[in-house]
């Protein structure tokens, strides 16, 4: 491995239901919302990046009453200076090994805020498959 994991943590993090009225109606409707799943990194230091896995939930449609649900995970990995990592190396540990050895972390804790809230229907994917993430982006 190229790579090792040497922090991990909440960045930021907003769960805004704006009224009782968007509250009842997402109470009734949660599937009518999707998870959308984002992937930034930023160099910290040479051989140290931070990798943010960001979740949060839209309406399907634009006639639902909006919620605010982001999620931004930090994950703080140290790469190996034993041997120069090239580009396509890169992406891959950033967009597919980092996420996905995170992902359930991340997903038990929005999950989690969703149910103390009182929604137990949250359908989020226990699994995400980023590698097919990352061929479907390069394919395009």
């Amino acid at each position: 491995m190229n790579y090792k994991i040497i922090g991990k943590y909440i960045k930021d993090l907003n769960f805004n239901i704006p009224n009782p009225k968007t509250f009842f109606l997402l109470s009734k409707d949660i599937t009518n919302y999707k998870i959308n799943i984002d992937i930034k990194s930023n160099q910290v230091k040479p051989n140290i990046i931070e990798v943010l896995t960001t979740l949060n939930l839209t309406p399907t449609r634009n006639d639902f009453e909006r919620i605010n649900t982001k999620i931004i995970f930090a994950t703080v990995v140290e790469l190996s200076d034993k041997k120069k990592i090239d580009r396509n190396e890169m992406e891959k540990i950033i967009l597919i090994d980092v996420p996905s050895s995170i992902y359930s972390e991340l997903r038990t804790i929005f999950v989690s805020l969703f149910e103390n809230c009182g929604f137990k229907d949250v359908k989020i994917s226990e699994n995400v498959d980023f590698k097919k993430l990352y061929e479907m982006t390069r394919a395009q």
